[in-house]
């Protein structure tokens, strides 16, 4: 059970176990956290940190406390919990009270920073009265919260939003559960309630002020602006669920679930804000619904997360660490933070430098010069047989057919890894793992009427 925990929970059920200490929770001398990743080497110090292992085993965490639950349902909430709610129903008062300017570009109104002003001024009593309503023993950790919640919501300067403002409030969350503020026995409402409050407030400052996604990759991207709401939702859904993951591209399911699920709020939300195919503009979370259980969807994003959010540079050089969270080597690793499938020496971990169309600057690969597709350069022993290309995000007229996904962090029938004989850092033609049918088909029932199982098809 202590696997399940959070890291240092973790460590605490084993120094409890063979020191007999019943409270060894650490006593913080609290500083005001800064930004401490300033090179690209700085990242491999983040990857083997304490605070590295203490935030993903917070995320498996939440994800094991919400599995088979709904937002929707009644949920015990602590007095810490309700608190935090009523400060996150605070900030979305104060949309209300700072209308969005007359503009004409298409991202970033300025009366976003007079929101952003707003809570600058605030942060401070609203951390302040949230740690009073649990005990005056936290006090000093205000200082070294309220930055994690100022950046939470976006760049004042900017005005964007991505996965780097979801990370620090996460990263909140997580630090009142170290410093103690909030139990064990909070899991469910911090991933049920708090963060669904989070996400209504995100998704208004977003569409009210037209913030512009932050690091976005267009197409390539999960999602705009959100991953561990996908992941948590996958979590849901990893139990008691009667619907599958090939229900992910079914606007009328998004709707239909939206208020339970965070994956399909988050689903829901992109069909509102983009037009045209679902296989077109969301491309991986097409890719995502050939995978067959919510099990599978749930490793493989925590897979994806750390390839494509924790390991990228642009978003760690504004993570801050203080006292809480610490750049210190780590002593253990988390046994829950699940691995790729294929060990293999970075930079060739599948996700990380794709080969797909169109890869940035803050790509390892070197540009190479071959005329209409960027692809990394070739590697000697590998044909470009050998590797699986996502269907690409503007097909050629007559070519919509449904393309195949070979996904390292998703393992199912297509996983290389399930059939012997083959390659094990860079497989060779396995089976087949179809698609399903692009979006302009006529929808098949997604419903099924008995619980799934681990044997089930998609």
């Amino acid at each position: 059970q202590a696997y399940n925990c959070l890291i240092h929970f973790y460590k605490r059920d084993l120094y409890t176990i063979h020191m007999g200490d019943p409270d060894p929770i650490p006593k913080y001398h609290h500083v005001v956290p800064t930004t401490q990743v300033k090179t690209g080497d700085g990242v491999a110090v983040w990857e083997d940190s304490e605070a590295y292992q203490e935030y993903l085993g917070f995320i498996i965490a939440i994800g094991e406390s919400v599995k088979g639950r709904k937002i929707t349902e009644e949920i015990t909430m602590s007095c810490c919990c309700r608190r935090l709610v009523e400060l996150l129903t605070i900030l979305r008062k104060n949309i209300g009270e700072t209308p969005p300017c007359e503009m004409q570009s298409r991202y970033g109104n300025p009366a976003y920073r007079d929101w952003f002003t707003k809570l600058e001024t605030s942060a401070e009593t609203l951390v302040g009265d949230l740690l009073c309503t649990v005990g005056d023993e936290w006090g000093d950790a205000v200082m070294e919260l309220v930055p994690y919640l100022v950046n939470s919501f976006g760049n004042k300067t900017r005005i964007d939003y991505g996965t780097g403002h979801e990370m620090t409030f996460v990263m909140f969350l997580c630090g009142i559960f170290k410093i103690g503020a909030l139990k064990e026995a909070d899991r469910t409402a911090v991933g049920m309630k708090v963060f669904g409050a989070y996400m209504t407030l995100c998704r208004d400052l977003q569409s009210t002020y037209r913030m512009e996604p932050a690091g976005s990759m267009g197409v390539w991207n999960l999602d705009d602006y959100q991953f561990v709401s996908f992941i948590w939702g996958a979590a849901q859904l990893c139990e008691k669920a009667r619907i599958k993951p090939k229900s992910i591209s079914d606007p009328e399911m998004a709707e239909m679930l939206c208020k339970e699920n965070h994956f399909f709020a988050c689903l829901a939300y992109i069909h509102k804000a983009k037009t045209g195919p679902f296989h077109e503009h969301s491309n991986q979370l097409w890719n995502i619904s050939g995978v067959p259980m919510w099990s599978k969807v749930f490793t493989g994003l925590i897979k994806m997360y750390r390839a494509e959010v924790l390991c990228k540079f642009p978003v760690m050089q504004h993570t801050m660490f203080g006292s809480i969270f610490t750049l210190q080597k780590a002593i253990v690793k988390n046994p829950s933070i699940p691995t790729a499938d294929v060990a293999m020496d970075r930079p060739g971990v599948p996700g990380v430098d794709s080969p797909r169309p169109g890869i940035g600057m803050g790509s390892r690969f070197p540009r190479p010069g071959i005329p209409g597709i960027d692809l990394p350069p070739p590697v000697p022993g590998i044909t470009l047989q050998d590797i699986r290309i996502p269907p690409t995000a503007c097909p050629m007229p007559g070519a919509r057919v449904p393309g195949l996904v070979m996904m390292g962090q998703f393992p199912g029938p297509g996983n290389p890894t399930q059939f012997p004989g083959h390659s094990a850092q860079f497989p060779g033609p396995c089976p087949n793992t179809r698609l399903p049918a692009p979006d302009f088909q006529s929808p098949k029932p997604t419903v099924s009427l008995i619980g799934p199982t681990e044997s089930s098809n998609p």
